[in-house]
């Protein structure tokens, strides 16, 4: 999942940002609303964290509009802001979950990953596709019922295949999940990916779409590939 953090505290946002990306997340990390506004309009956010007090206008004055021109993806309050009121008034403008500070991180990634599963209608924590296990949570895979060793992007690239079956993906709505804001990307980073991918799982796991980009492996194939 690719998460927006808007926090304007330095050390929280600092704190939040390396928390989520040792636990598998791409993070993207503002400290105004304005920022956050720019990075929407340019990269495809699985979830936003968002905390209330922030300089200039209010997060929740954010979140109102975002909501109101249409913007779906969703968002994770996280303040200080702890009266029943806040929480009423957070939720009712359109936000998906409502935290206090502080937070443990094991939490916040666990209700990152619930909203992120809501979101895309899929409240199951185990993906299958064929042959093939997948649970997010621990970023780990099960090929046939055997345990197969992921690095963390190749994990994070399963991830988004999966959370798409059946649609092609180009190079570059790959990228934009895989990495943040940035984040240097070889030329030939993607292809050694999914090279990865087809020798760990099976060839037929990704499938490439020539001229458009790659796409999920139809899952009869994967389960005849053994």
């Amino acid at each position: 999942m690719r998460i927006l953090v808007v926090e304007d505290d330095l050390l929280l946002g600092d704190g939040l940002a390396s928390g989520l990306r040792s636990v598998g997340f791409v993070v993207d990390w503002f400290r105004s609303g304005d920022e956050a506004e720019r990075a929407l309009e340019g990269a495809p956010y699985d979830a936003i964290v968002l905390d209330l007090g922030l300089p200039g206008r209010d997060g929740l004055a954010w979140l109102v509009r975002w909501r109101a021109r249409g913007d779906a993806v969703p968002v994770l309050i996280l303040t200080a802001r702890e009266a029943l009121e806040s929480r009423v008034e957070g939720l009712d403008a359109g936000a998906d979950d409502y935290l206090v500070k502080p937070i443990a991180l094991e939490e916040l990634a666990a209700r990152l990953r619930a909203i992120g599963r809501r979101a895309r209608g899929r409240p199951e924590t185990v993906w299958r596709h064929g042959a093939l296990e997948y649970s997010p949570t621990g970023r780990s895979a099960r090929w046939h019922g055997e345990p197969v060793e992921l690095t963390a992007r190749e994990a994070l690239l399963l991830e988004v295949f999966l959370a798409s079956p059946g649609r092609v993906l180009s190079r570059q709505q790959i990228q934009d999940k895989l990495y943040g804001w940035g984040e240097e990307v070889e030329s030939n980073a993607l292809e050694v990916y999914v090279h990865h991918l087809r020798r760990k799982l099976s060839p037929r796991i990704v499938r490439t779409v020539r001229g458009l980009g790659y796409a999920l492996g139809p899952a009869e194939a994967t389960e005849r590939a053994h």
